[in-house]
């Protein structure tokens, strides 16, 4: 990159908003057609179900764009040398690309860089109709337009984040929390949408109604979303150091149980990538410290996931033995089912790609799918959260 290519450049942010008004239409147009004669309240949800859906594409791109090295394709914001794509950019790229071949900046790290701005754009344009939608039904829908809105201006301090990715060269601590940033609006939008579903009758009663202290229930799901939330920084921290490679056998790293490890400089925040806080290279002692704090949280993790399974299918078992013989099993019975099933599957799925990352070589399908697995654990957690509240004590409308 040239060094008088400036890092921020506003003049094709009218083009990136038009084309990301135009690829929202699709999805906009789908929510009307299909929902055109229904209640406004199933509407907004289907809206929100479909923002859900494209923000975890969204997510999953993120960690493409991120794992193919392509964060810096286009090295100013928001768009390619100042054009709305690589088209406008060619001649830049190409001159970086001769200049670096294996640099950042060539035509398909540009391309891959410029399609997760393009989705981010369009995500954005739905929130941001689901928001004025949301206000518009005030008065005709007992709905509240807090949640769209707050959820409006995280979206916009995502964008921010997105943005200092790029003009601060993939500053390990600003990567990080664009990660986090991203699956926070996963847990928003979530929300929301089981918000709405009780709101239609469709939830009448919380998962643990019922049950012994179930209050205490909902404090345990809030706990394994603490420690899923933990787990998964300290995640987006090692991908974002590249330090998944730092161990490369498993269960143990560099053949020892307890590895020399550097916490210190491993957990600086204030640093560059690939250095440590005081400007040199950082040692592998550091990155081993990354990567085996993440392993050994994981552990613990896997076995809380687990556990909570096992409790939600034996309380499902318990209630379809006490039912009257040859009785279906109840709504609730069935949920606490797949809800088991559901967190022993992601369990064992992150388990899995995780191992693989490791034993394999860091392959891109298995970080990818890792990522994914991360974001279905959080929507999973937040939706189990809004149905585990009693009809009494919901927050959302």
């Amino acid at each position: 990159m040239s060094e008088a290519t400036p890092l921020w450049n506003l003049a094709p942010i009218v083009r990136l908003a038009l084309l990301g008004l135009v690829l929202a239409s699709a999805p906009l147009a789908w929510v009307w057609l299909r929902h055109r004669h229904g209640d406004p309240v199933r509407r907004l949800r289907a809206l929100t179900l479909v923002t859900l859906f494209l923000t975890f594409d969204l997510v999953l791109f993120g960690a493409f764009t991120r794992l193919t090295d392509s964060g810096l394709g286009c090295p100013d914001w928001p768009g390619c040398y100042g054009s709305a794509s690589p088209v406008g950019a060619a001649t830049q790229i190409q001159a970086a690309e001769q200049q670096m071949p294996d640099g950042p900046v060539t035509t398909e790290k540009a391309w891959i860089e410029m399609i997760h701005r393009y989705l981010a754009t369009a995500v954005g344009v739905l929130i941001v109709v689901m928001t004025v939608t949301a206000w518009a039904l005030k008065r005709t829908a007992p709905l509240s337009p807090w949640w769209p809105t707050a959820t409006l201006v995280w979206v916009c301090l995502q964008g921010l984040f997105g943005a200092l990715t790029v003009t601060m060269k993939l500053y390990p601590a600003i990567v990080t929390a664009h990660l986090l940033g991203g699956l926070t609006l996963l847990v928003l939008l979530a929300l929301q949408a089981e918000g709405y579903r009780q709101r239609l009758g469709q939830s009448p009663a919380g998962v643990f109604e019922g049950w012994p202290q179930p209050a205490r229930w909902r404090a345990a799901v809030v706990v394994l979303a603490v420690l899923s939330g933990l787990q998964i920084a300290l995640g987006g921290w090692v991908s974002t150091n590249y330090a998944v490679l730092a161990c490369t056998d498993f269960p143990t790293c560099h053949g020892q149980w307890w590895p020399p490890m550097d916490f210190a400089e491993g957990f600086a925040l204030r640093r560059h990538l690939g250095l440590n806080a005081q400007g040199s290279t950082l040692e592998m002692d550091a990155l081993t410290a990354i990567h085996y704090t993440h392993r050994l949280m994981a552990y613990g993790v896997l076995a809380a996931l687990l556990g909570m399974a096992w409790a939600l299918w034996r309380r499902a078992a318990a209630s379809i033995e006490g039912a009257l013989p040859h009785a279906a099993p109840g709504p609730q019975a069935l949920a606490l089912r797949r809800w088991a099933l559901f967190l022993a599957a992601v369990a064992l799925w992150q388990a899995a790609t995780g191992v693989s990352n490791v034993v394999l070589g860091w392959p891109l399908l298995a970080a990818v799918s890792h990522t994914g697995g991360a974001a279905a654990l959080v929507v999973g957690l937040a939706t189990l959260w809004m149905q585990a509240r009693s009809v009494e004590s919901r927050v959302l409308p």
